[in-house]
Formats: structure tokens, C-alpha cells, sequence
């Protein structure tokens, strides 16, 4: 990738100006990037707004042993390790660790960023290996299940943290799905599918990881313009329709107008021994 050349090794591909489309004086560190290798690799909403936001409770220092999972296309894991001096597993099912691993090196992060191909329930890590765990829009889908967070929790350390953020809702339903969640947009996709059932509230993992004497919870919050950033990623992408994965839900950003969709981080520290 000729922008990671230009940038020289250990250092993956940094933006060509300062004023580019994913700049946002609120993510200092991810308007630093290169917005078409973010667009080239993305896999849903801007992952490194969404990690950038989660590492600024996680107390990241340099050397920890980290696992991103979920990565998708790695992005994130080798943002986390240039940007924060940590150790990464890249963990996805969707994408292969060979795959990962031609990124990896493009953006010179061997031995500083592993890419492991492993389904949620089958990970293969010994206990208390990590100094924490994070996840960017991918907890979502297997994390809801009562039992899971135990069995997740216990790849951290004692007094290791735990952090995710997900798609989220800032408030229920009062009855149906909202109908501008559900009409088919000009792009032709209907945002809300069965799928979107594991969009909940920040109350809602709150009440989920209060349970749990095995961890202490630190940080549950909707962002509070989640669905305005949302909406600026979708614009972002625009320019860029043809790398787009998905067919683009700016319509059905723009009419939910940050009512309903937003983002959850949730934070939770390993209890001690």
C-alpha cells in the first residue's frame, strides 16, 4: 500500500492532510489516519472513532497484552498498537488471519499485532492471559447470552478490564419498531432486521453486567450524539459508494435524527482473586 510505504515501516497509513473527511477533533488520534485506508477496510461504522472512544476508559498502558475481538479487517488491532504501545490479538471468524496478516505487515505491525481466525464460543486462549479485552461492533451478536460474559471475562487478568462498545438504542420501543426503521430506503435496504433485536440500552447492559460478582462495572453510557456520528460516517462514505460493503443507511439515520440509534460503551474490571 503505497500510503503505508510513504509513512515508513511501523507506522500504518496516516492521512495526507489535516482536514480529511474522517477528521473529528473528538478522536484526535483516529483523524491521524488515512480516511481511504479506513474506507478500504471498513466493515460498518468508523472502527476507529468507535475504539478510540472505548480505549479512553480502558487505561491502555504500553506492553499490555491486548485481545480486539472481532477486528474485521485488523484495523483496529493495529490502531490499538501504534497509537497505545499494546501487544494485540486480532481475533474475527468473519476474516481470515491470512488476510489479516497482509495488512498487518503492509502497516508494519508484526510482532506487535497477531491475527487469530476463532468463533466467539471456541477462542483459544489460556485464562487470564490478557491485560484486557475489547470489542468494536461485535459483542452485539453473541455477547447478549446470560452465560457468555463469564466465560469471556476469564481471559483477563485479575484487575484486567473488560470493554465493548456496540450499536445500541438510546431508549425502547414504546410499541412497533418505528416505522422509518423498517421502510426500504433508496439504496434498497431496510435497516432494521431480526439482526437489530441486539440493539439495547445502556440500562440494559447495565442491569446485564451488574450481575456479575466476578467483575466490577465502571463504565456503562450511550454516546450521547451516537446516531448524529453515525450519520457522519454514512456521508463520509458517499464519495467512496463503490468499496462500501453495505448498501448505505443514511436515509434512515437522517429520519431517526438520534432519537433511537446510537452507541453503548461498557467498561467492567476484572475482580480480584
Amino acid at each position: 500500500m503505497s500510503s503505508a510505504t510513504k509513512n515508513g515501516p511501523g507506522r500504518p497509513p496516516l492521512a495526507p492532510r489535516p482536514d480529511h473527511a474522517l477528521a473529528d477533533p473528538r478522536f484526535p488520534r483516529s483523524s491521524r489516519y488515512d480516511p481511504e485506508w479506513v474506507f478500504e477496510n471498513q466493515m460498518g461504522p468508523n472502527v476507529l472513532w468507535l475504539a478510540e472512544w472505548l480505549a479512553g476508559s480502558m487505561a491502555l498502558e504500553p506492553g499490555m497484552r491486548v485481545l480486539d475481538m472481532g477486528a474485521g479487517r485488523a484495523v483496529s488491532s493495529i490502531f490499538l498498537a501504534a497509537e497505545y504501545g499494546v501487544e494485540v490479538w486480532a481475533n474475527d471468524l468473519w476474516i481470515s488471519a491470512t488476510d489479516n496478516w497482509g495488512r498487518i505487515r503492509a502497516a508494519g505491525m508484526e510482532g506487535r499485532v497477531h491475527p487469530i481466525h476463532a468463533e466467539a464460543h471456541a477462542l483459544p486462549y489460556a485464562d487470564g492471559f490478557f491485560d484486557a479485552v475489547l470489542s468494536m461492533d461485535s459483542y452485539q451478536y453473541y455477547g447478549t447470552d446470560d452465560l457468555y460474559f463469564r466465560r469471556f471475562s476469564a481471559f483477563v487478568r485479575p484487575g484486567g478490564r473488560i470493554g465493548i462498545v456496540v450499536p445500541a438504542l438510546h431508549r425502547d420501543f414504546a410499541g412497533p419498531v418505528p416505522e422509518h426503521l423498517t421502510r426500504k430506503q433508496q439504496s434498497g435496504n431496510v435497516f432494521w432486521d431480526a439482526d437489530c433485536w441486539c440493539f439495547h440500552t445502556a440500562a440494559w447492559w447495565r442491569s446485564l453486567w451488574s450481575r456479575y460478582p466476578f467483575v466490577e462495572l465502571e463504565t456503562c453510557e450511550a454516546m450521547s450524539d451516537g446516531g448524529g456520528l453515525w450519520q457522519q460516517w454514512e456521508r463520509a462514505l458517499l464519495p467512496w459508494g463503490g468499496k462500501k460493503i453495505f448498501p448505505s443507511d443514511l436515509e434512515c439515520l437522517e429520519a431517526d435524527a438520534n432519537r433511537y440509534l446510537t452507541f453503548v460503551r461498557a467498561v467492567a474490571r476484572r475482580a480480584d482473586e
